[in-house]
């Protein structure tokens, strides 16, 4: 109370010198007022007084009504706010820009992103009647009826420090002589309010984006676990019955079944999420299986294998080769009656490095045909693996048969999920 008793009484003070200065002047203008200053002199400066004083106590009501105190940073003309912003100074200019932007009658906006500084002008109404001042108002007779907005960017540590400063467009002695209803306070709250919302929006953007991120890497974990166990050898349980069967006829063979068995089962072993296999340790294991196979087909399979050394060391997607040298024996050699070869190739190219799975069994015919999972589950998990770095095609082998290629990345990639 005693500070908003004061700050009218400073105000009114002011015009009170101001009348008695002028009335000094004009006293020696026309010789003196031996009889008092003439009655519309008196009138004019009641008047005056009372317009001032009744703008002074509005002022007062409004910046409360804002601000919810009144104190001296409060209740001056002037409004200066220092921000910090959790962004890089660049990124920082720009929200503040738009923040500026956004404020209602701006005009004469002037940005130098170069200097990270940002001036407008804002024309000032009267918060009652959303027009401008009234030229009857003694409070809105010296200076412009507009405000000005300076911000500065200051760069720091992955940071932007603001400066905001908000002001009448006039000289600051004005201040003494008149009020500006709390307009360039409201102007400062209201460009510090729309920067925190936005800080505030991209912290949530990038939680929603985070946490999305979150939910599609264990979506796509959860696809590649559900694909891969789609592509799973379905020949366990033949395998055992066999060695079993062999133990009793032949036992050095189904020692070697067994071998063979285990070394699979090893190569098969669930791997860490984000490990992709080798290209060497997805030909032991397609080997594995195929050597099971020769001791049940005899010589109805025969396996040729043209893989470099230099290549075995490549990372590669687990149960790949594996699925198609499955599709080679169940599709292609085992309804052909005579049985036939697997080629097992791999070469580099410009896309990176092709491996190729081709036997000729009996190709594309009708009889051979089976439900396509297998192959849909390649090229689902090379999408999800390496996304359009990868490429898998399948074609008819010279003369007979099927050739199946999947051509990956030299080099990993960091693509949308690993299989």
């Amino acid at each position: 109370m005693i500070r908003s008793l004061f700050f009218v009484i400073r105000i009114a003070s002011a015009w009170l010198l101001g009348f008695f200065l002028a009335t000094l002047l004009i006293a020696g203008l026309f010789g003196g007022m031996q009889d008092g200053p003439p009655l519309p002199f008196v009138l004019i400066f009641c008047a005056t007084m009372a317009l001032v004083v009744t703008g002074a106590f509005s002022h007062l009501r409004r910046v409360r009504l804002i601000a919810g105190q009144v104190d001296a940073a409060t209740l001056a003309n002037r409004q200066r706010r220092q921000v910090e912003i959790p962004f890089e100074a660049g990124e920082a200019f720009d929200l503040v820009d738009a923040a500026i932007r956004e404020l209602p009658r701006t005009e004469e906006i002037e940005s130098a992103r170069d200097s990270l500084q940002v001036r407008a002008k804002v024309q000032r109404i009267d918060p009652y009647s959303n027009k401008s001042p009234s030229r009857y108002n003694p409070l809105s007779w010296l200076g412009n009826k507009r405000n000005q907005i300076l911000a500065t960017v200051t760069p720091g540590e992955g940071t932007g420090s603001l400066t905001l400063i908000c002001e009448p467009e006039s000289a600051a002695w004005t201040d003494w002589f008149k009020v500006d209803d709390g307009t360039n306070l409201e102007n400062a709250e209201a460009i510090t309010r729309a920067i925190t919302r936005r800080v505030a929006e991209r912290r949530r953007s990038e939680q929603a984006k985070a946490a999305q991120t979150v939910t599609e890497k264990e979506l796509t974990v959860a696809k590649l676990s559900l694909l891969h166990a789609q592509v799973e050898p379905h020949f366990l349980y033949n395998t055992l019955a066999s060695a079993q069967y062999l133990t009793r006829s032949d036992p050095q063979r189904a020692d070697e079944m067994l071998g063979n068995l285990i070394t699979y089962l090893r190569h098969s072993l669930p791997r860490t999420e984000d490990s992709l296999s080798t290209l060497g340790e997805e030909l032991e294991r397609a080997r594995a299986y195929l050597e099971i196979l020769q001791i049940r087909m005899g010589a109805r399979l025969q396996l040729q294998i043209d893989v470099p050394e230099a290549l075995r060391g490549m990372p590669f997607p687990t149960m790949m080769l594996q699925t198609l040298v499955e599709n080679a024996i169940k599709h292609g050699l085992e309804p052909k009656p005579g049985g036939g070869t697997v080629w097992i190739l791999a070469r580099t190219n410009d896309q990176g490095v092709a491996v190729t799975v081709a036997d000729d069994g009996q190709g594309f015919s009708a009889g051979s045909g089976g439900t396509g999972i297998g192959l849909k589950n390649v090229r689902e998990r090379l999408r999800l693996a390496y996304g359009n770095a990868a490429s898998f095609a399948i074609v008819a082998n010279f003369p007979n048969g099927v050739a199946a290629t999947i051509v990956v990345p030299a080099v990993a990639d960091e693509g949308p999920g690993h299989a």
